[in-house]
Formats: structure tokens, sequence, C-alpha cells
């Protein structure tokens, strides 16, 4: 089920952020009005994994206060805090069988910068600006290297990312939605 994708857009200084509308189990696909790709307050976010996880980041989740403090510092710290109480207190956590609690993948940018939020919380930032998570994540990231230098819209490149997803997996499909940090 699935593809972000996530581009730093160096010229405006502002993080893109893209996905399709597939829900899908086994062979079975639907497609949602339900956006997998929106704003919570300062964030973008485009996420996979689960509609309930998609739901609490968009409605539930409270951005703490960022103050003076490092951003990926305080992402590692203050923002997954809070996405794990907002998981917690929205009965969305899960253990894995170590008791290890767990969430889902998604991207997340604010201002000018691009984080990837894995299963285990950890969260990641590529040096090149972009990523991908979801099904097609793999053929989303070749089409992004591709086009990465190329002249032309970041939303243009973005979106070319996700039809080479759908066109190459089961799970991904139109429409595409696409939001900026701007």
């Amino acid at each position: 089920m699935t593809c972000i994708v996530g581009i730093v857009d160096k010229k405006s200084k502002a993080v893109v952020i893209g996905g399709d509308s597939a829900s899908s189990g086994g062979l079975n696909i639907f497609i949602r009005k339900d956006p997998k790709v929106f704003k919570n307050g300062d964030f973008v976010f485009g996420c996979t994994s689960s509609w309930r996880m998609m739901q609490l980041l968009k409605f539930s989740f409270k951005q703490p206060e960022i103050k003076d403090k490092d951003l990926y510092e305080y992402m590692c710290t203050d923002f997954i805090d809070e996405v794990r109480r907002c998981y917690r207190e929205g009965g969305y956590m899960q253990k894995d069988d170590d008791g290890q609690e767990r969430g889902g993948f998604f991207l997340v940018g604010y201002k000018d910068r691009l984080f990837r939020v894995e299963g285990d919380f950890q969260v990641g930032e590529n040096l090149n600006g972009i990523d991908s998570v979801g099904c097609g994540d793999n053929f989303a990231l070749g089409a992004l290297y591709s086009l990465f230098e190329l002249d032309g819209a970041v939303e243009e490149k973005a979106l070319k990312a996700l039809e080479a997803a759908e066109f190459l997996a089961l799970g991904v499909r139109r429409p595409f939605i696409l939001i900026s940090t701007k």
C-alpha cells in the first residue's frame, strides 16, 4: 500500500511531499477519499502503514514547541515523544515480539528539511534531499534520482516519481496529492 515521496526544493527553501490514494490488502485495492498527505501545524506529513496512524497524526498530534533546539535533536526527542504519546492515547501503539513499541513509516517536512520516521521511531534525514516510503518507494526513488539534477519544478518531479511507482507497484494508484511547506 502506498507511495509517498519527498523532495527538498533548494530554490524555494521548502519541502514538497506527494502521495497516492490507494488502500490495499492482499489483492484488493480501494481508492480512499482521505489523503495520506496533509498539513498539521508547521509540518507536512506523508504517511504509509496505517490509516489510523494517519488520522492520529492529522487530527490528534500536537506540535511541541521547538524553541532554540537544534531541529534534528528536536525531531529525535520532543517530536517523537509527542508522536508516541499520540499513538498511545489514540490506541494505535503496537508492540513487537520483544515488547518494544512500534509505529509506522512516514515522511515529515518542516521548512526546508525532510525527515523519515520509521517503525522503531528512528528519525533519518537523507543528504540528497529526496526520500520515499511505501510499497512503491524504490521505484519512486529511482525516478527521483534520475530527475533530481534536471531542470523543472520539484512538483513535476514528485508527480513523475509517483507515476513510476504506480506503473510498477500494485499498491499505488491515483489521484496523487502534493503539499508543500511553503
